[in-house]
């Protein structure tokens, strides 16, 4: 009698196909212990995110949870298709935070493969996809694209088409989703923690957010549990040659969005992910620090919002210099993240 396997060894790169559309499974409803969570795990301090009375008083109510949640948990049903298999998370582009997420909210997600590229080495390949997640009334949510590198189950499985995808290298300003109702006219900057508004910001400008946080094998595989992220090399000493449990890129990107408070108060939600790289891998042990360049600013038409577009850089210990990149052109040591995105400011 034969036994058909039940479990999930997730897909190889041979198992995608360009244009395959995949329905994630597990739907997850967002609760007020997310939030609770996320605060715990990162030293979060921004008013609309900390404070039920003060997103009221901007025109978010009910009071929503932190953008990056949405992201990590949407995020998070994607990597049992996609990403259980990976060696790693590339890169992100073309990510849109379209309406907020509020307790309550049930989000699902489903993938599109829209690239394929075998690695000259044969036992690796990058898979592109777009991804969409829906709350429970069909809106949708977020949307975001990303690539990433996955092992293959065969060397010997011939090489797909290389298609690679034509992706935007930012969302324009115009193309913002302001949520509804957003008022920053009434805002106030001493609640926030700071006075510093749209024009203050001078495009080229680089801010020092100074404070650092040492990475913790505990926290951040915790933090990888509670977005259902199941990617092996995140938790298992087995899936790596060195034995050692890679940080979820996410994990950073919140680190350091949560660092840059200090210096950017005002910089209240993520509009948008431009682009993004994890440069270098971070592990359990490292001091991740952060710095910001502001790369543009934007009014936009919504009462008192406007918009700063950054860079946002972490790094593996304090870089005064803030140096991205060195004469060669390459990254600089010590740089594991390069996020370029959009955030709402009061103007």
């Amino acid at each position: 009698m034969s036994h058909a396997a039940k479990t999930n060894p997730g897909n190889f790169f041979e198992d995608f196909t360009l244009g395959q559309v995949i329905e994630h499974a597990t739907p997850r409803t967002v609760t007020e212990g997310d939030r609770a969570l996320y605060g715990a795990l990162y030293p979060t301090r921004f008013a609309i995110w900390s404070s039920a009375e003060f997103a009221a008083s901007v025109g978010l109510a009910p009071h929503p949870v932190e953008d990056l949640i949405g992201f990590h948990v949407a995020f998070g049903k994607t990597v049992p298709d996609v990403s259980l298999n990976a060696v790693a998370n590339l890169g992100y582009a073309e990510c849109r935070f379209h309406v907020p997420v509020v307790p309550g909210d049930t989000l699902r997600t489903r993938s599109e493969v829209i690239g394929l590229k075998q690695n000259s080495n044969g036992r690796t390949g990058v898979v592109w996809v777009r991804s969409t997640a829906t709350n429970q009334r069909g809106e949708v949510a977020i949307d975001w694209a990303r690539w990433v590198m996955v092992h293959k189950r065969s060397a010997d499985a011939p090489a797909p088409e290389t298609v690679v995808p034509d992706l935007a290298p930012a969302v324009a300003a115009a193309d913002l989703v302001v949520p509804a109702g957003l008022d920053l006219t009434a805002y106030d900057t001493v609640a926030a923690g700071s006075p510093h508004l749209l024009d203050d910001y001078e495009v080229g400008e680089r801010i020092d957010h100074v404070d650092g946080v040492t990475l913790t094998d505990a926290e951040h595989m915790m933090a990888t549990r509670l977005w259902q992220n199941t990617a092996k090399v995140h938790f298992s000493t087995d899936a790596r040659p060195d034995g050692r449990r890679l940080v979820y890129g996410g994990h950073v990107i919140s680190l350091a969005r949560a660092l840059a408070f200090n210096g950017l108060a005002n910089a209240q939600l993520v509009a948008a992910i431009n682009a993004g790289a994890h440069v270098a891998p971070a592990f359990a042990g490292d001091t991740v620090h952060a710095w910001s360049e502001v790369l543009d600013t934007a009014e936009l038409d919504a009462p008192g919002v406007g918009a700063l577009r950054l860079r946002l850089v972490a790094t593996r210990g304090r870089d005064e210099s803030m140096t991205l990149r060195g004469d060669d052109g390459a990254y600089a040591d010590g740089v594991l993240l390069d996020l370029d995105h959009w955030v709402f400011v009061p103007r």
